[in-house]
């Protein structure tokens, strides 16, 4: 067990404190050694405004509170945040912040006008619209959504992190390969001649890509 004196450590930067708590004794007599921890070491904070984060024990939001109050009735020091280090709510808020930017990304986009001629090889960090071609050997790669207003001949990689919702549209859309997230789809060895042009959208579904005419029942299923 730790001795008392020891029972409440404080450890600073110019930016935040970590307090460190003995998990082994009465949380009322922590309270007191808490007390008298800030009281001596209130010059060295004086009218900051801090981040603040605690270890060594597992506390209770009113836990948190209480220290706080102390905090703030021996101090002139001002608790803009407390930094949580639990490991299991980092990773949750982790993955959500993830998933929220991946939404704001399809949800935005750039645009970008001119042929992408063979052996040109553009990537956008949010959904493109391109006005112009996309030839044969050329490359385009987003993290959101790409629509070709021209014809799609080279290679489009669309949902580049990951998004299997992320779909690639084209008005005439012959591509050399299509990739959604982790699956590709290659255009055929041989290409139907003649084949009508007509505006379609490449989406990913169980597993595949697949390519259908652009109609108004596609575009409401679509998921932004």
């Amino acid at each position: 067990m730790k001795s008392v004196n020891n029972s409440v450590i404080i450890k600073g930067n110019k930016y935040g404190i970590i307090v460190v708590l003995n998990p082994d004794i009465a949380f009322d007599d922590l309270k007191k050694l808490i007390t008298e921890k800030f009281k001596e070491s209130s010059k060295f904070f004086e009218k900051a405004k801090m981040a603040i984060s605690f270890e060594g024990r597992a506390l209770t939001n009113e836990e948190q509170k209480d220290i706080l109050d102390i905090i703030g009735n021996n101090t002139d020091m001002q608790i803009v945040c407390i930094i949580d280090n639990d490991p299991k709510k980092e990773e949750i808020f982790h993955k959500t912040l993830e998933q929220k930017l991946m939404e704001l990304d399809n949800n935005t986009g750039q645009f970008y006008k001119g042929i992408l001629r063979s052996g040109a090889s553009i990537e956008f960090e949010n959904s493109v619209v391109i006005i112009g071609d996309v030839n044969n050997g050329a490359r385009v790669v987003s993290k959101g959504n790409i629509v070709v207003l021209g014809s799609l001949k080279g290679n489009a990689f669309a949902g580049a992190t990951g998004n299997t919702n992320a779909f690639v549209v084209a008005l005439d859309m012959r591509p050399t390969q299509i990739r959604i997230a982790d699956i590709i789809a290659r255009s055929p060895d041989k290409p139907v001649k003649d084949a009508a042009k007509e505006a379609k959208i490449a989406f990913l579904e169980d597993g595949n890509i697949y390519i259908e005419p652009l109609n108004k029942n596609v575009l409401n299923d679509i998921r932004l």
